[in-house]
């Protein structure tokens, strides 16, 4: 008998498909608490250049994060497709705009490469890896590193 790998069970997370930009991301089903069309967006003084405002959802004030911005990619104006992906890390609530929200999707462990992390590059805090999705690649967000809460 070979390798008896077939037998065992193969581990998979379920993610969160969306489009920012040109690129697919993939946000971890299990931080997802709602996700609801864009609204207004009160600003907030002095706040990060990232962080747009905070919205009122359902008497909860949560802070609203363009992920745009926080890659250093230009902002682009609001579409019919614009959506708030509202999550919850480490006992805080943050709404992340995305262009689109696609699809939830099953990646399989064995399916995910992780990225090399570049000590001078903030940005490869923010991925965890990328996931091959039949033909299409999709970069996971590391919510950890790119909602550090602490800056």
């Amino acid at each position: 008998m070979e390798n008896n790998q077939t037998t065992k069970k193969a581990s998979s997370t379920q993610y969160i498909a969306v489009q920012i930009g040109r690129e697919q991301y993939g946000i971890n089903i299990k931080y997802i608490q709602n996700i609801v069309r864009m609204q207004n967006i009160t600003r907030v003084p002095k706040a990060p250049y990232y962080i747009k405002g905070v919205i009122n959802l359902r008497g909860e004030i949560i802070p609203v994060m363009s992920i745009r911005l926080k890659f250093g990619l230009e902002d682009e104006e609001d579409t019919f497709n614009t959506r708030i992906i509202i999550v919850r890390i480490s006992g805080n609530v943050i709404g992340l705009i995305v262009d689109e929200v696609k699809e939830v999707t099953e990646i399989f462990d064995e399916d995910i490469q992780t990225v090399g992390r570049d000590a001078n590059d903030e940005k490869t805090n923010y991925i965890m890896g990328v996931g091959k999705v039949d033909s299409e690649l999709v970069t996971l967000l590391n919510l950890e590193g790119f909602i550090n809460l602490n800056n």
